[in-house]
């Protein structure tokens, strides 16, 4: 293992530690939250996507908590003003293909500010753990909501399906439901901040990071599409984002732009994912070697942390993955190019507000070469774009960075 794929799985490992801490706090505050604010049972119209099912409150922290959080993630505090609460909400999605589920996700409000509110959207990184996501955990995935919410805005965070306290298993890099799901996710956000007394006025600001930072360009696209009215989209600001599946990260594979550890997780992860969406394989046999093929399915069922999951599998992609599926994984085509086509072309539009993509150099989990394909396609279709490229940073480094920019960056466009 090299130095720096070393340190980039250190840490993520030292933030998952922290979650010690955050399980008390979270604790503590179970104590003493009210009831929730809707439940399931009030409900008497036909349900709806985007239907609100319950708000459950799970975090209330002053700036000082706020600053002290973001400080001991190594994430400047600058940008703070106000403390922040944060609340889990139950809302009705579909599933990837279209039948009623329900998904959570978090709303984080401004203690403080405007008594109406702009609203940002954040759509988190990979998460093979359905505790880690940002409802259930007070980790890294709540980075860019405190940021943003002490900065005076609501903040809504999808947990995605399957993950948080949503029912089934993750869809891992499956846009589509993706993007449902965080559209839902909107609704379900103005219907609570108007609830709890902080209305939304209807602008979105769209950022994500990794597999979010896609997200976040396909739920762009999506709002100015129309996917719902209320709300009006204002700008983009995913940080390093998988844009380019098929010409970037796939390939990057193969010639050592992926760590070996960050390509064996998110290999294995998109496979089982993708598997019960395209038919890419009948037994995992077809795709794993012995003895991986037995365990990889159940590594993703959403129990087990990322540790595991690495320790579970092989050091690197080619022991992982059968020689001959090795090979047609260099050369996709039929339900496995269709499947990485799916993800893709999620910059492949006009956007008709200003758009900037955060991204470092010494990304290993998922190189620049995704972020300058994005701004490439983009520009091609007239779109106002910006490549902010944060240097000799990591994957998780460029996150840290990129964070509190964008927060300015939303910032300089309000005023």
């Amino acid at each position: 293992m090299s130095d720096e794929t070393r340190k980039s799985h250190e840490t993520r490992t030292s933030w998952r530690t922290r979650r010690g801490l955050a399980g008390a706090a979270a604790l503590l505050l179970a104590g003493l939250a009210v009831a929730p604010v809707a439940a399931a049972g009030e409900q008497t119209q036909q349900a709806r996507r985007g239907d609100l099912v319950s708000v459950t409150p799970v975090a209330d922290r002053d700036a000082g908590q706020v600053r002290e959080f973001l400080t001991g993630r190594d994430v400047s505090a600058d940008p703070v003003r106000y403390g922040v609460r944060a609340y889990r909400l139950t809302y009705r999605t579909v599933d990837p293909h279209g039948k009623p589920t329900t998904a959570t996700g978090l709303l984080t409000l401004p203690k403080g500010g405007p008594r109406h509110l702009d609203l940002v959207s954040d759509t988190h990184g990979t998460m093979v753990t359905r505790s880690y996501a940002p409802s259930a955990s007070e980790d890294f995935g709540r980075i860019p909501s405190y940021l943003n919410a002490s900065a005076g805005r609501a903040v809504a965070a999808p947990d995605y399906l399957g993950l948080g306290s949503g029912p089934g298993l993750h869809p891992y890099m499956d846009t589509a439901s993706s993007v449902t799901a965080s559209v839902d996710m909107l609704r379900a956000a103005r219907t609570a901040a108007d609830r709890l007394g902080r209305p939304l006025n209807g602008d979105v600001y769209a950022t994500g990071f990794s597999q979010g930072g896609q997200v976040a360009m396909a739920l762009g696209r999506a709002l100015e599409g129309g996917a719902d009215g209320h709300f009006r989209l204002k700008a983009l600001a995913p940080v390093s984002g998988p844009y380019d599946l098929e010409g970037q990260e796939v390939p990057a594979l193969y010639d050592g732009r992926v760590n070996d550890i960050s390509g064996v997780l998110y290999i294995s992860y998109w496979l089982v994912a993708q598997n019960r969406l395209h038919p890419i394989y009948k037994d995992p046999s077809e795709v794993f070697r012995a003895p991986y093929a037995s365990r990889v399915e159940n590594l993703f069922d959403g129990s087990h942390d990322e540790e595991e999951v690495v320790k579970g599998l092989a050091p690197d992609v080619k022991n992982l993955l059968t020689p001959s599926f090795y090979e047609r994984l260099r050369h996709p085509s039929g339900p496995l190019l269709d499947a990485m086509r799916a993800a893709d072309h999620t910059c492949d539009w006009k956007p008709d507000v200003p758009v900037r993509l955060y991204a470092g150099d010494d990304d290993t989990d998922v190189p620049i070469g995704n972020t300058r394909t994005c701004a490439r396609t983009l520009a091609g279709q007239g779109a106002r774009v910006r490549v902010v490229d944060q240097g000799a940073v990591d994957h998780f480094g460029s996150f840290a960075v990129s964070a509190p920019q964008v927060v300015r960056f939303f910032d300089g466009l309000r005023r």
